[in-house]
């Protein structure tokens, strides 16, 4: 479901799935493991994690221009520091949990080349493979995530609609004391340029619980000793300081060129704090923002041309910044409104946000439409 449906206010006009995916030519895949229950056995489980595999133009491995944005650095997303260089990017984004990045990267450009992607002119690859933290929950030095995890997400990618809150890599995330994870929304943005799309993908494993706000209204502070998550004190979370991550991935059809992007990528921070992040000093927040309009077919020769590039007028951008932040925003709720109570090792259980107090408490505040 949307967080739209249980009648949460959000600024701006969503795309028609409310997905990242309304940016035509991205897709989707999760893969999802959730197996045992009981005490951590490092090796055995419990197992509550996944990957997430995100195409920017279809099952290709063409080049799209693109940016990235450390909000607060404590994290990882291979192949950053080609994208800072070149601006651009190639092939399918993947996200997992912290400890097995190393592995989604490398499964990664093992299916390119099954999948014929490897010629004589394209012959290396750097993967962009990110992270968060799923160790209260999974075993995360269990090392369960295997190369055919990461070639399933990526099969099982597609367009429409977007599974969201604890699949793929947001299996055993916790977002503001909640049960959290992958969240998606979308903004149609009409320039004097013309309309365009703009997606944005979540994984969201941050924040503390009176920080969350909905729709303006302080819901965390109103649910801060409600449902609180039933953790072992050595695995706690640190209620006083922001100690998660959250990775976000916009995605548009707006001819943009790399710079413009890291200008959009810099707007992300406004979305989060709608929400009540501010990138805490142990949090991973990392931004990545790719344009599909110049493409790079990933099999020709090297190109000798000129290109021929277009580049939507910087006097443009201010409605695209305010799309980032609204897509933002909404993502994160996504996240949380999908998310369902969890139980991971030891007992841990994170608990799903109440659909029911959330709208009791906007209408307290005067701040929800009838749904």
């Amino acid at each position: 479901m949307k967080a739209r449906e249980l009648g949460i206010i959000f600024d701006g006009l969503a795309g028609k799935n409310n997905a990242i995916t309304d940016v035509r030519g991205v897709l989707i895949g999760h893969s999802t493991i959730i197996e045992k229950d009981g005490d951590l056995a490092v090796g055995k489980g419990p197992i509550r994690t996944g990957v997430t595999a995100i195409f920017p133009v279809n099952k290709t491995l063409a080049e799209v221009h693109a940016a990235i944005y450390s909000y607060n650095g404590n994290g990882e997303m291979t192949g950053s520091h080609w994208i800072k260089e070149a601006g651009k990017l190639r092939g399918p984004i993947c996200i997992t949990n912290t400890h097995s990045v190393g592995l989604v990267r490398d499964s990664i450009i093992k299916w390119s080349i099954e999948n014929g992607f490897f010629n004589q002119q394209f012959v290396w690859f750097l993967p962009v493979v990110a992270e968060t933290y799923d160790g209260i929950l999974n075993d995360i030095n269990g090392f369960h995530v295997k190369e055919e995890h990461v070639i399933l997400a990526l099969e099982n990618a597609t367009d429409g609609q977007v599974q969201e809150g604890n699949v793929g890599g947001g299996t055993g995330m916790i977002c503001h004391q909640f049960k959290g994870g992958i969240g998606t929304s979308s903004r149609i943005i009409v320039t004097e340029q013309g309309k365009f799309g703009l997606g944005v993908l979540v994984q969201a494993n941050y924040g503390i619980r009176n920080h969350l706000t909905i729709s303006g209204v302080p819901v965390g502070e109103e649910m801060k000793n409600e449902d609180l998550p039933k953790i072992k004190r050595e695995e706690g979370i640190d209620s006083e300081n922001e100690n998660g991550s959250i990775i976000v991935i916009l995605a548009t059809d707006a001819p943009l060129l790399p710079y413009q992007l890291k200008r959009l990528t810099k707007r992300i921070p406004a979305g989060l704090a709608r929400v009540g992040g501010y990138g805490g000093h142990t949090s991973g927040d990392i931004f990545l923002a790719f344009s599909t309009h110049n493409k790079f077919d990933s099999k020709s020769k090297f190109p000798k041309d000129i290109h021929q590039l277009e580049s939507l007028d910087d006097s443009q951008l201010s409605i695209m910044f305010k799309a980032t932040a609204e897509a933002t925003e909404e993502a994160i709720i996504n996240a949380l409104v999908n998310a369902e109570t969890m139980k991971g090792i030891n007992g841990n259980t994170v608990y799903s946000i109440s659909h029911d107090r959330i709208k009791e408490i906007l209408v307290k505040y005067n701040r929800i439409v009838e749904t």
